[in-house]
C-alpha cells in the first residue's frame, strides 16, 4: 500500500504540451548523454585493447598486483545499488514514498561503500609506489612499461569513481526532493533519469572489473 505525503509536484514546463511530452523529451536527452558517455569510455577501452595487444605479458603481470577481492566487493556494491535504484524508480511510479526514500538512501550507502573500498585500494597502490607515468617506482615487476597498465587503471577507475561521486550528489538531491513529496505516479521523471545514469555507472564497472582485475 502506498504511503502518502504532502505533494508539491512541479508543473509542466511552458514549452511542453503535456507531462508525457516532457518526460519523453527528458528521457531522450538522457539517452543522448549516455551515448556520449559510452563513446568517452569507449576511447579508454580502445587504448586498453591496443596496449594489451602490444604488451600482453606485461598486462597480465601488472593486473596480478591489483586486489581482485576488493574489485569483486565493489562489483557487489554496484550491482546491489542498481537493484535498489530500480526499486526506487518503481516506488516513485506507484507513489510509494516510504520505499522511494528508503531505496534512494540504500543506493547512496552502496555508492559510498564503493568509494571507501576504492580509497583503501588506492592507498595501497600509493604505499607501494604503484603509480602511473614517471611516478612508478614499484618493485617486483619483471616486465618493462608496467606503468602503462597502471596509468590506464588509474585513469579508467578514477574517471569512473568521479562518476560515482557525481551520482551520489544527484541521488542525495533526489532524496531531499523525495522527502518533500515531489515525486509520485504523475511525476517521476527525475528519478527515472537518475536511474538511467546510475545503471550506466554500474555497466561501465562491469566492463572495467574483468578487464583490469581478472585478465
Amino acid at each position: 500500500m502506498s504511503s502518502s505525503t504532502p505533494s508539491t509536484i512541479k508543473p509542466v514546463a511552458h514549452h511542453f504540451e503535456s507531462r508525457e511530452q516532457e518526460f519523453d523529451s527528458a528521457k531522450l536527452g538522457m539517452w543522448f548523454f549516455l551515448a556520449q558517455e559510452i563513446l568517452f569510455f569507449g576511447g579508454l577501452f580502445c587504448a586498453y585493447a591496443i596496449y594489451r595487444s602490444w604488451y600482453p605479458d606485461m598486462f597480465r603481470e601488472a593486473a596480478s598486483h591489483l586486489n581482485w577481492k576488493l574489485g569483486a566487493l565493489n562489483t557487489v556494491f554496484l550491482i546491489s545499488s542498481s537493484f535498489t535504484m530500480a526499486l526506487a524508480v518503481r516506488a516513485a511510479q506507484v507513489s510509494d514514498q516510504k520505499n522511494l526514500q528508503r531505496n534512494l538512501l540504500i543506493t547512496i550507502l552502496f555508492a559510498c561503500g564503493f568509494l571507501v573500498v576504492k580509497y583503501f585500494e588506492y592507498s595501497a597502490k600509493f604505499d607501494h609506489h604503484i603509480l602511473p607515468g614517471s611516478h612508478f617506482a614499484a618493485h617486483g615487476f619483471h616486465f618493462d612499461r608496467a606503468h602503462i597498465f597502471i596509468g590506464i587503471y588509474f585513469v579508467a577507475t578514477g574517471l569512473h569513481g568521479l562518476h560515482v561521486l557525481i551520482g551520489i550528489g544527484i541521488l542525495a538531491w533526489m532524496l531531499k526532493k523525495a522527502r518533500k513529496g515531489n515525486f509520485n505516479s504523475e511525476y517521476f521523471t527525475p528519478i527515472e533519469i537518475t536511474g538511467l545514469y546510475w545503471h550506466l555507472v554500474d555497466l561501465i564497472w562491469i566492463f572495467l572489473f574483468p578487464l583490469l582485475y581478472l585478465i
